[in-house]
């Protein structure tokens, strides 16, 4: 589904506030084959890879820690993060985090492990 240009910005804080569930990314605008999706998190995701894509996260609120194979990376609020293709990485946050994902259109968020964790795609808010 693609959604119309937006008449007006779009507030990124705002759009994270409507999202009721954590762990539940929804597309807030696209660019080419590129959506943008903000999503709040708390507590450790699962450990995934995306083979075929970079997946970047820019963290609104809260820290974001991504665990990756040598170690954590803390991703404070305005910083931007982008995790390489093929990298296997587990997003976590002590207390809630908001986030923007940048990613292609169509890839899950649990990579190719799927999994109760494994949301929606082409959701928007």
């Amino acid at each position: 589904m693609t959604q119309q240009h937006p008449a007006q910005p779009v507030n990124l804080a705002q759009k994270a506030s409507l999202i009721s569930e954590q762990w539940s990314p929804r597309v807030v605008a696209e660019m080419n084959d590129y959506q943008f999706k903000v999503v709040r998190i708390e507590g450790e995701f699962i450990w995934h890879s995306h083979p075929e894509t970079d997946e970047a996260f820019f963290v609104l609120e809260g820290t974001l820690r991504i665990d990756l194979p040598d170690g954590p990376v803390y991703v404070a609020p305005g910083e931007l993060y982008v995790v390489p293709r093929g990298i296997e990485h587990r997003t976590a946050a002590e207390g809630e985090a908001k986030l923007m994902m940048i990613e292609p259109r169509g890839i899950l968020n649990t990579g190719h492990e799927g999994g109760d964790r494994t949301a929606m795609n082409d959701l928007w808010i």
